[in-house]
């Protein structure tokens, strides 16, 4: 499908972060995937946030040459991890097409789960990220400083390499990750009138540690908002973070493809057909 998406003059894009398991795509995964393929879009990583979705994951991405996985246990799960869930990640981790570890991180809006142990969780996901030289993907709510703080304490024990998904932060926070290495990942957010705030933080990336996502069925961009989001939409997105930072479309995709291949090490040099 992507030799057609170049054939029609689409430049290529990564989703990277998408949640192909959920119920929402049971009746046309297949299809979700091939309109984005058609699209341009020719890599998507689907996300776990259990170690059953993430065994979903990894079975989905074995499914389609486009599709990669990341594994792990999101915060607002750790508190239902059975015994062994956690023996299950570090098992999957390893696995053909995973390519990140996470979601992880700290939510302090919903709150399900106590806070030291979503630190403790935190800090075993980039652990095994360090030691297996995979990226992490945070998920950061209402935790800005106590995520940077968290951060901060894992780069004592080497170098990071991750990414702070679907960020809605300040640039104090942003700031903060980009001098520990991380990436900003954008999502449908950005397109919202009301996140001026986050607009106006664009031109203040360096666009070599941008990416774009869907965390799809979620957050559709404003021109479909309301219904369900698949990979396609991340044009949506990248277009109007392209327009926000002062660049062509062209430029911004080949910039953030190219960062997502470095980053998760997606063998973008032939994309997947």
């Amino acid at each position: 499908m992507a030799s057609s998406a170049a054939a029609a003059g689409l430049l290529h894009l990564v989703d990277t972060h998408a949640h192909l398991d959920e119920e929402a795509f049971d009746g046309d995964r297949a299809e979700v995937v091939a309109r984005a393929e058609t699209a341009g879009i020719v890599r998507i990583i689907t996300i776990g946030t259990t170690a059953d979705t993430s065994q979903s994951a990894v079975d989905i991405a074995s499914q389609f040459p486009s599709v990669f996985a990341a594994v792990g246990i999101q915060p607002n799960y750790v508190a239902q991890a059975k015994a062994g869930d956690w023996e299950a990640i570090v098992t999957l981790a390893s696995a053909e097409k995973v390519v990140a570890i996470g979601e992880t991180g700290l939510d302090r809006y919903w709150d399900y789960a106590p806070f030291d142990l979503q630190v403790d969780y935190f800090q075993r996901h980039i652990a095994l990220s360090q030691r297996l030289d995979k990226p992490f993907v945070v998920h950061c709510r209402e935790a800005e400083a106590e995520t940077v703080a968290q951060l901060q304490e894992a780069s004592r024990r080497g170098p990071l390499r991750g990414v702070m998904h679907s960020f809605t932060g300040g640039l104090e926070t942003a700031r903060a990750c980009l001098d520990l290495g991380l990436y900003i990942s954008l999502a449908g957010m950005v397109t919202f009138k009301k996140s001026q705030a986050l607009r106006d933080l664009i031109g203040q990336l360096p666009l070599d540690r941008v990416l774009v996502e869907t965390d799809s069925p979620y957050l559709a961009p404003q021109p479909v908002r309301g219904k369900r989001n698949e990979p396609l939409n991340v044009r949506m997105t990248a277009n109007m973070v392209a327009e926000l930072a002062g660049i062509s479309q062209d430029e911004f995709a080949r910039q953030t493809t190219a960062n997502a291949g470095r980053l998760f090490g997606l063998g973008l040099d032939s994309p997947a057909s």
